[in-house]
């Protein structure tokens, strides 16, 4: 037994999980993505683009797709500017130096050699030609005095054959180093059984039997191990273009060197030719490989022919990882990204990063907080919405953190009778519990997780809710926000966005009795469902008609008579356009006396209709600070200049205060 298992503990193999994604790999956070999303979005950003920009950039922890393209770059470069081509023909010339000076030596102190034979043999070393290809194939013949010599000669020979191999067959340079005349007549036969089988599957009469036996036979030549002819074609069409590629990268001279030298790769043109054969007919199977292209490398450190044909596929590898990281083509997502060549090329890290990324973008299309419209772009969700509304709303009582606001937005909705619904508990919360909802939490949990429930039932925090109140007095809430282009000019543009949603979230989880309208007011004014208004491109338009905005609050509240009006009017200028009685639109600036005399009209109508008036001022516009003050004091109404930044904490700070002073109905 004790065997048994210490065979299963040797058998036993730990690897990176393959099969779909990893079970074990943390959850996406998708609350900083749909805040980026969201930000975008606000700006008039596409949800697909602000998608993909958020991809690109990463978040706070998680590299992006522009850090990776990033190293995906860097790792070019260093491959063409570390590196040159002619190693194959530095070692001839090493080796074949090295031959030479053995000889000579050899010839000058071998006192027993006939002073005839010393001196024919010297002339024909001196004789040699410059070009090591020439001197190679001159001294094929030559009768070799020294062992040395003969040695080195030998090895230009096997080093060809190895490097040629190795251009087609990864690995072969140094499987074949030392090798015998047996292992060469193995390859020899190898390559013709596997033009064999090319040949007969470009005839379409191969079978999966033929494919089966040759790899029987010859399998340990392939380190990729295909599974059929396909896959083996694929990667022997991959490695031979690459050494094209390789190939048509060097100069004239280079490529004439080689191939002279070639014929004496292993002693015999036969290798030469079994090549050229497996070339011609992986180009006829795969004609969509690069085969005419090019790279100029200028670097220090010579390759020879087999590691400089896997420098470049590293560098096809790394063009289509950097148009795959691009997402540029219609409908491209994080499935296209090779992973396995991420790993190869950059290393463990940048695989898991990339997958992250690709987890995180699964996350966020599938957690519904995106949506397909019906023109195939994507747009955020309603509950998305609700989502990015919390968070900002969270924002916003942290910016009130100290205040009394924040006091009061915790206890929003608790100032009257029980509303009938509960929510969880929050810390803070000071309404009474729900106990009838806390304890079927607790069993329905307790259930959940194979418990027993007869013993007892432990309740913990998450189960715990609250009873929801209603405010004493529903209000009727009417949010003006001004949409004219200065807004998006002086970056008030997505600021005034947020606003909006936090008070929408407010009034939709807190105060559900209250009734909220918001109206967009630009050249003319539109009341606009929040997903409108969040989506809203800035568009350059001349007008800010306060009149018009006015017009449909002061509808809005006549729609409540039971209800008490708030009305709240962020605004970064003065009104320039009013509506005319048929209904058209008067521009003029600087501000006309009678548009600004229709506004205060109505403004002084939502007064006799009761309204709490709460001006928000951006910017510091001396004509705008005295048109807000003064229509302010003619409704005893207050005026808030908030940064930019702090727009949203006054609004919902105001709204609030506005709910908590309000007298009992």
């Amino acid at each position: 037994m004790a065997r048994s298992n210490r065979r299963l503990h040797r058998a036993a193999r730990y690897q990176a999980y393959a099969d779909g994604p990893d079970p074990l790999a943390p959850p996406a956070d998708l609350s900083e993505a749909l805040d980026a999303v969201g930000r975008d979005v606000m700006a008039g950003t596409s949800a697909e683009a602000a998608l993909r920009e958020f991809l690109r950039r990463g978040g706070r922890d998680q590299t992006g797709l522009d850090d990776l393209a990033r190293q995906v770059a860097e790792r070019r470069r260093a491959l063409t500017r570390d590196h040159h081509l002619d190693g194959t023909l530095q070692e001839v010339r090493e080796l074949l130096d090295r031959a030479l000076r053995a000889e000579r030596a050899q010839l000058a102190r071998d006192v027993d050699l006939d002073d005839g034979d010393r001196a024919l043999a010297q002339l024909q070393l001196d004789s040699l030609p410059p070009s090591p290809a020439g001197a190679v194939a001159e001294l094929s013949d030559y009768r070799w005095q020294s062992g040395e010599a003969r040695q080195a000669y030998e090895q230009i020979k096997d080093l060809l054959g190895r490097e040629m191999l190795d251009q087609r067959f990864a690995g072969m340079k140094g499987a074949l180093e030392n090798a015998t005349d047996a292992d060469r007549e193995a390859v020899a036969e190898m390559l013709n059984d596997l033009n064999d089988l090319l040949d007969a599957h470009a005839r379409g009469d191969d079978t999966p039997e033929q494919f089966d036996d040759f790899m029987a036979k010859h399998g340990a030549s392939f380190s990729e191990q295909p599974g059929d002819v396909d896959e083996l074609i694929d990667a022997l069409a991959a490695r031979a273009a690459a050494a094209q590629r390789l190939r048509n990268s060097m100069t004239a001279e280079q490529r004439a060197e080689l191939d002279s030298l070639a014929q004496q790769a292993f002693g015999s043109p036969d290798l030469v030719q079994s090549l050229e054969r497996l070339d011609g007919t992986l180009r006829a199977l795969r004609p969509g490989q690069d085969w005419g292209g090019s790279e100029g490398l200028d670097g220090d450190q010579g390759l020879g022919l087999g590691d400089g044909t896997g420098v470049f596929q590293d560098l096809a590898d790394l063009d289509a990882l950097a148009e795959q990281l691009a997402q540029q083509s219609r409908g491209s997502s994080l499935d296209d990204v090779d992973v396995d060549a991420l790993r190869r090329q950059l290393g463990e890290q940048a695989a898991v990063d990339a997958a992250a990324l690709r987890r995180l973008e699964k996350a966020l299309r599938d957690s519904g907080a995106l949506r397909r419209r019906a023109d195939g772009t994507l747009a955020l969700t309603p509950r998305a919405m609700r989502q990015l509304g919390k968070d900002l709303l969270r924002d916003v009582a942290t910016k009130l953190s100290g205040r009394t606001g924040r006091r009061e937005l915790r206890s929003a909705g608790a100032l009257g009778d029980r509303s009938g619904a509960s929510r969880e508990w929050a810390f803070g919360d000071t309404e009474p519990w729900d106990v009838t909802r806390t304890i079927t939490n607790a069993v329905t949990r307790t259930a959940a997780e194979g418990a027993r429930t007869d013993a007892g039932v432990r309740i913990e925090i998450g189960d715990v809710e609250v009873h929801e109140t209603d405010a004493r007095t529903q209000a009727c809430v009417a949010l003006l926000v001004d949409t004219s282009f200065s807004m998006a000019m002086e970056d008030r543009w997505v600021p005034m966005k947020r606003t909006a949603l936090a008070l929408h979230t407010l009034i939709t989880s807190r105060f559900r009795g209250d009734d909220l309208q918001l109206i967009g007011f630009g050249r003319h004014a539109e009341v606009m469902p929040i997903e409108q208004l969040v989506a809203l491109d800035a568009k350059w338009d001349k007008g800010t008609n306060l009149h018009h905005a006015l017009l449909l609050a002061n509808r809005h509240f006549r729609k409540h008579p039971t209800a008490q009006p708030v009305l709240l009017i962020v605004t970064d200028g003065e009104p320039t356009s009013h509506l005319e009685p048929g209904g058209e639109v008067f521009f003029d600036y600087p501000p006309h006396p009678v548009t600004i005399l229709r506004a205060v009209e109505q403004l002084d109508v939502a007064r006799r209709l009761g309204a709490h008036t709460s001006f928000f001022r951006l910017g510091d516009d001396p004509g705008l600070a005295r048109f807000v003050e003064g229509m302010a004091r003619r409704v005893d109404g207050t005026v808030v200049a908030p940064d930019v930044d702090d727009l949203g904490a006054a609004v919902v700070g105001s709204y609030v205060r506005t709910r908590a002073t309000e007298p009992p109905a």
